[in-house]
């Protein structure tokens, strides 16, 4: 069983900066993808940011030059460093990681979610 964590979000102005932490614990081989989700009151979760195995990032259009994903794959835990945030930031924030257990099988897992309030 693995298990995924979240913390750092909370409330802030616009323009300002939040950093969120998330830490996946339990029998883990191989960490294959780390990622970043939102999800926005009335609207669908959406992918923010990845980080996989080989080092390659992905960002939604919406974050790019705002938002910066960091991985420490030591501990299997990811960072989401957020600048210049806007109230349409405003969401539920979800830890999701992918990779394989020692039965070989492969896992996903999501966090509980972390509040992101932006006020304008």
């Amino acid at each position: 069983q693995v298990r995924v964590a979240e913390s750092g979000g909370g409330l802030v102005q616009a323009g300002g900066s939040l950093r969120l932490s998330c830490a996946a614990s339990g029998s883990i081989v191989r960490m294959n993808v780390m990622a970043w989700h939102r999800q926005a009151p009335g609207k669908q979760r959406e992918l923010v940011a990845s980080f996989a195995r080989g080092g390659s990032t992905n960002y939604a259009d919406s974050v790019k030059g705002r938002f910066t994903i960091s991985r420490d794959n030591a501990k299997n835990t990811v960072y989401l460093q957020m600048n210049s945030l806007k109230p349409e930031d405003t969401a539920v924030y979800y830890c999701y990681a992918r990779g394989i257990l020692p039965t070989t099988e492969d896992f996903d897992s999501w966090g509980q979610g972390t509040q992101v309030t932006v006020s304008s």
